[in-house]
């Protein structure tokens, strides 16, 4: 009976060995975690920083179209309230932008802003 459960060639892995795969993934993932929560921070200050983009870039549309109309350029007043300051869905403004600026929130993350007025001559920068 001994005989029938002692084979000649017995194959597996030891406690040790087990274990120390397990310590080593442990590792790994702690590691891996780490990453994946920067990448995500990283990710949202890359949000913020395209928003900022995009608000200057319907500045400068909105100053261009005002310019270009059969009005003209009329004041800054005019090219801010013409301005869609909607960014997306993901995006919110902590109290409504103004003329001078606003603070901008994405998810978790937040930023100030300020804006610079338009002027006859170029069409006004958020910063």
């Amino acid at each position: 009976m001994k005989g029938k459960f002692l084979h000649q060639n017995q194959k597996g892995f030891t406690l040790i060995e087990l274990l120390s795969v397990m310590i080593i993934m442990g590792v790994m993932s702690s590691v891996a975690v780490k990453k994946v929560d920067f990448i995500t921070d990283t990710a949202g200050a890359q949000a913020l920083e395209l928003a900022v983009k995009e608000l200057n870039i319907r500045e400068s549309l909105t100053w261009t179209n005002i310019k270009l109309s059969y009005d003209g350029w009329a004041d800054d007043s005019t090219v801010f309230a013409a301005m869609d300051t909607d960014i997306g869905p993901q995006y919110n403004w902590g109290p409504k932008p103004d003329i001078s600026g606003g603070r901008l929130h994405f998810k978790s993350l937040q930023i100030t802003l300020s804006r610079t007025a338009s002027t006859n001559m170029s069409a006004g920068k958020w910063q």
